[in-house]
C-alpha cells in the first residue's frame, strides 16, 4: 500500500507540479501524517520537495524551483518577525553586514535601527526598507533584476567585493538536510550565499523550522561554515547535527 501510494503521488505531482498534504490525505483515506511521511520519504530519495503543508514537484536540470518572494513573505511571518528581532543582537555600530534576498532578511532589515551601519546586499526589498535610514550607508550589488525573487544578479560581485570587507553575513535558506548541508532552490541565489559566506568573517543564518530536515535543488554548502543559527525549532525539531549551533526563538 504504501509503495503504491508513493508511485501515484509521484505520478500526481509529474501533473500538477503542487501537491497539498490534506487534499492527499482525502483522496487516499489516510491520516496527514502518513502524506507527511510519504512526502518525507520521497524527499530523501530526492523525488520530490517538500514544503509546509505541500509538495513540490522537482524539475530536473531547470536552476530555479523556487517560489517568489511575495509567496515566500506570507509563509510563517510571524516567527520569521521574530528570528529576525532576535538577529540584532548581532549588529552593531559601524559594523559591515551583508544581507541576503531572504524574506526574513526583509524583517531584520525593517528592524534595524538608524544607526552608523554599511549594509551590502542583493535584496531589492531591502534596498527600500533601507533608504529610509540616513545612518546607514547602502550598498547594492546592482545587476539585473529577478523580479520574482526581488534580487539582483550580477556577474561582477567578486568585483564589488573585493575592497569590502564584511563582518557579518546574515542569510536564510531553502533547507537543511540531516548531514547538514544547506539548499536553495535558485542557482543564482545559491552563488550570491556561497561567495559571501567565503567572503565574509562570521556568518548567521535565520531559519525557521519548516526548514529542518528539507532538501531542494542547488546546494550552498555545509552548515560548517556558519558560525550561529537562530531558528524557533523546538528541542524535538532539531537535527542532531544542528543542535549545538542552535538559539532557540
Amino acid at each position: 500500500m504504501k509503495s503504491t501510494r508513493q508511485q501515484d503521488i509521484l505520478a500526481l505531482i509529474s501533473q500538477q507540479e503542487i501537491l497539498k498534504v490534506d487534499e492527499l490525505a482525502a483522496w487516499f483515506q489516510v491520516s496527514k501524517e502518513t502524506i507527511r511521511r510519504d512526502f518525507n520519504s520521497l524527499q530523501d530519495r530526492g523525488l520530490l520537495i517538500r514544503q509546509h503543508g505541500r509538495a513540490k514537484n522537482i524539475r530536473r536540470g531547470v536552476p530555479d524551483n523556487g517560489d517568489s518572494f511575495n509567496e515566500r513573505v506570507k509563509s510563517h511571518l510571524y516567527s520569521k518577525a521574530d528570528i529576525a528581532e532576535q538577529a540584532l543582537t548581532w549588529i552593531d555600530e559601524d559594523m559591515v553586514i551583508a544581507l541576503d534576498a531572504s524574506t526574513t532578511c526583509w524583517y531584520l532589515a525593517k528592524k534595524l535601527p538608524d544607526i552608523p551601519l554599511t549594509v551590502f546586499t542583493n535584496s531589492v526589498r531591502v534596498c527600500h526598507e533601507l533608504e529610509k535610514k540616513s545612518r546607514i550607508t547602502l550598498i547594492s550589488s546592482g545587476g539585473t533584476l529577478q523580479r520574482k525573487y526581488a534580487c539582483y544578479n550580477n556577474c561582477s560581485i567578486f568585483s564589488l567585493l573585493k575592497h569590502l570587507d564584511i563582518d557579518l553575513f546574515i542569510f536564510s535558506c531553502e533547507g537543511i538536510d540531516s548531514e547538514g548541508m544547506m539548499w536553495d532552490s535558485n542557482a543564482i541565489n545559491a552563488e550570491y550565499k556561497t561567495i559571501l559566506l567565503h567572503k565574509a568573517t562570521q556568518s548567521l543564518l535565520l531559519m525557521d523550522k519548516s526548514k529542518l530536515g528539507r532538501k531542494s535543488t542547488v546546494k550552498i554548502g555545509p552548515l560548517t561554515q556558519v558560525e550561529r543559527i537562530i531558528s524557533d525549532a523546538g528541542d524535538s525539531r532539531i537535527v542532531p547535527v544542528l543542535a549545538h549551533k542552535l538559539f532557540q526563538g
